[in-house]
């Protein structure tokens, strides 16, 4: 991955269209199961030299893995995939999103909320939780965008797609991983350029040198707090 995914074409002008299936997802069946180490490919990626997708639909990943056959500057291709969402109802397309459409870097919400207050930025599995949560909540004030490309970072859709929201007065990034892994720390700065009119925070697990906890009922604490610190209006650990 260091010396001829990430490098090589930089090195020695090597151009590869390989796709790297990641097991990446916070389902409480332990550290080994939870995380693919997101924060390390995002280390490595400058200059175009790699795509770094998490999609959360079928047909997402249909149009993904589509426009990596199709591409003709061949680039490697890397995927976050939680196997919770092989059967997830939220997760499936139907056939129309399969024969029409391509690949959205940026996921707007599937309900309209132009009247939404805040903002919830998310990527991966972590997507229909929140949904989930919102509609257990009837939460009419809260939108949520699903980031399903981090690299290249998609900036202007991710503006254009804030925008929907003119009275949206804060931005949550929301992630599973811990505070000192995930998507943190490249995110948040981003979300930062593209929502100027509010504030940005951040929700997340705290900071852990082992990806995730072992236990089943530890897990699902973690993520009842998570989801609720997400719909709140404070961080522990602030930013």
């Amino acid at each position: 991955i260091d010396q001829f995914l990430s490098a090589g074409e930089d090195k020695w002008g090597l151009l590869s269209g390989l796709v790297l299936l990641l097991p990446h997802g916070y389902e409480g069946q332990g550290p080994e199961h939870s995380s693919a180490r997101i924060e390390r490919f995002l280390q490595l990626a400058a200059e175009d030299n790699l795509q770094i997708c998490q999609p959360s639909t079928a047909a997402q990943y249909f149009h993904m893995l589509r426009r990596q056959a199709l591409r003709a500057w061949r680039k490697p291709l890397v995927v976050f995939t939680p196997k919770s969402m092989l059967r997830h109802a939220d997760s499936s397309s139907p056939v129309e999103a399969l024969t029409a459409g391509r690949f959205e870097t940026v996921l707007a919400d599937l309900e309209e909320r132009p009247d939404a207050r805040r903002v919830l930025v998310c990527t991966g599995k972590i997507v229909h939780e929140l949904r989930a949560e919102r509609k257990r909540r009837n939460d009419d004030t809260t939108a949520i965008i699903s980031v399903e490309q981090l690299y290249p970072f998609p900036n202007t859709p991710l503006a254009e797609t804030l925008a929907r929201y003119p009275e949206a007065r804060e931005v949550v990034w929301v992630q599973e991983e811990p505070k000192n892994m995930g998507a943190h720390f490249y995110v948040v700065p981003r979300l930062k350029a593209a929502f100027r009119r509010g504030g940005v925070r951040s929700v997340k697990r705290q900071a852990s040198a082992s990806p995730a906890t072992g236990s089943g009922k530890a897990h699902q604490v973690e993520q009842k707090t998570l989801l609720a610190l997400a719909f709140g209006t404070g961080n522990p650990e602030g930013e």
